[in-house]
């Protein structure tokens, strides 16, 4: 599966375009107030891709274990002390609605924890190389 997310930013304009195995589509995000940038940081997206991958993995793992959830909570918190320097103290809450054993639940909850993807790639430090820079000049 290839996914890529790409921001197309400028005065007063802020585009998100996130694609998935070819299938593409926009979050609304809207830009800073002072017209550059995103309303958001990083930091709230990185912990909301931790969220929903744990929250949609979990939903996955029901499924194939057969058993009914109907509802996830997921609240993802840490720190970015300094600026410049990753987060620590990364910590994340799950709540799981269902109908069924509480033990086979647990068991579901702490399974989908060691076999979500977002949360295995921040885990083994994956290298995010830069590997291109293009620079126009602006017309004006």
């Amino acid at each position: 599966m290839k996914i890529s997310a790409r921001v197309n930013n400028r005065q007063a304009l802020h585009e998100v375009t996130l694609e998935t195995s070819g299938k593409t589509h926009t979050l609304d995000i809207a830009p800073r107030a002072t017209g550059f940038g995103s309303s958001v940081n990083g930091g709230e997206l990185l912990f909301l891709a931790l969220a929903t991958c744990y929250c949609n993995d979990l939903y996955r793992e029901a499924a194939r274990r057969g058993l009914s959830v109907s509802g996830v909570e997921v609240e993802v918190e840490g720190d970015f002390p300094v600026e410049g320097q990753g987060a620590s103290n990364v910590t994340y809450r799950v709540k799981v609605v269902a109908s069924g054993d509480e033990a086979a639940l647990r068991d579901l909850a702490e399974h989908t924890d060691r076999v979500t993807e977002i949360q295995n790639t921040l885990r083994v430090g994956t290298p995010v190389p830069l590997s291109r820079v293009e620079v126009t000049h602006a017309v004006g």
